[in-house]
């Protein structure tokens, strides 16, 4: 029981752990996933759910750390009782949260492990189940861990440090973009690629004939067997990772394609109304410099704000480039920054840049 107990203990610690940095990689995409609860609990429970969507980037890097410390100070065995009754407040609000998303079907990604592991919300409540399990081991087998590894000030320092440090780390990563990017947008990546699926769909057929059941993998010509049910054999390469990246004009027009051809300077405004506008003397002078650098940039905009919003915001931040739109989710996807700089070259994601690390000439051009 020593041991099991030391193993749950270090398991415990360790995902706690995990699971804040994670999520302090990305705070606004937690933000996001915070967000769409609040909204949810509005509809569900009442409108003043509403309130805590303008903190919501706040709170995911408060939660984050809490994870965080909550994790070092397990492992430290500092203040054992408390820190452990902490842990069980936490994961009960977590597992209401899954179970809830889960039960009703609200929020499909409970972005416990951010956009690094994708769990279903019932793969997230059993998640939770066996955090709890982990947990109980520990609390009721105290004993096994009585020695404490950082007691008095020092304790107090080793939390103070780690406290400070998951803080930075979350207000780093939102000041700029993630250390580690998970979404399908990452460099490297050719949009236009995973817009396709890696390989055609095979499927199995289940047929009946004469009271027996029978699998096949290619649908038989026997015409005495009956249909009864089919399955996709490989769901994850015969569907396209990006689904829903379509570029239009104001007409309505799919300009998707064109985006994908050639060196292109894509700046995303996600939202006219909190797009951070005391970057775009840099932007604009970015945007007139690129189409004259030696590999060519053709510069464009790409919001999901209505074509009267965005006419007016044009006219106050000087912009001169070609208007596109897109949904307001694919931007947010793109990149983690409003506005938010993109560098294409033939659909493949060469550089991106947050609003804070605006790249000069030089450095764009030798991106491609």
């Amino acid at each position: 029981m020593k041991l099991i107990t030391h193993i749950c203990w270090v398991l415990l610690g360790a995902v706690f752990i995990f699971s804040g940095l994670i999520k302090l990689n990305d705070p606004v995409g937690m933000g996001l996933k915070l967000e769409e609860y609040f909204e949810v609990f509005a509809e569900d429970f009442g409108s003043f759910f509403l309130v805590f969507k303008g903190f919501a980037r706040t709170m995911a890097i408060l939660l984050s750390s809490l994870e965080v410390v909550l994790g070092v100070a397990l492992l430290l065995r500092w203040h054992l009782r408390k820190t452990l009754l902490t842990l069980l407040a936490l994961l009960v609000f977590f597992g209401f949260l899954t179970f809830y998303s889960a039960a009703f079907n609200k929020v499909t990604d409970c972005g416990c492990f951010g956009d690094f592991i994708k769990l279903t919300p019932w793969q997230s409540f059993f998640k939770d189940l066996f955090l709890l399990g982990l947990w109980a081991v520990v609390f009721f087998n105290q004993r096994f861990l009585r020695r404490v590894f950082a007691k008095g000030t020092l304790g107090v320092m080793y939390i103070t440090v780690a406290s400070a440090v998951a803080i930075g780390i979350g207000v780093r990563a939102l000041g700029h973009l993630p250390y580690f990017d998970f979404l399908p947008y990452k460099v490297g990546n050719d949009i236009g690629a995973l817009m396709k699926p890696q390989e055609q769909a095979r499927y199995k057929y289940v047929l009946e004939r004469n009271g027996q059941t029978q699998e096949f993998d290619q649908y038989p010509t026997d015409t005495t067997w009956k249909y009864k049910s089919m399955e996709v054999q490989n769901p994850e390469t015969s569907r396209p990772i990006i689904t829903d990246f379509a570029i239009f004009d104001a007409d309505g027009k799919d300009h998707t394609k064109e985006i994908l051809t050639g060196n292109k300077l894509l700046l995303i405004v996600q939202n006219t109304n909190k797009s951070d506008r005391d970057r775009y003397d840099l932007i604009n002078a970015l945007i007139a410099k690129a189409p004259m650098l030696p590999n060519k940039l053709t510069p464009l905009v790409i919001t999901s704000s209505s074509p009267s919003d965005f006419d007016a915001f044009r006219h106050d931040v000087n912009l001169a480039a070609p208007v596109y739109y897109a949904d307001a989710t694919v931007l947010k996807s793109m990149i983690r920054s409003d506005p938010g700089i993109m560098i294409l070259q033939n659909g493949v994601v060469k550089g991106k840049y947050h609003y804070h690390d605006i790249p000069d000439q030089e450095t764009v051009d030798h991106l491609l």
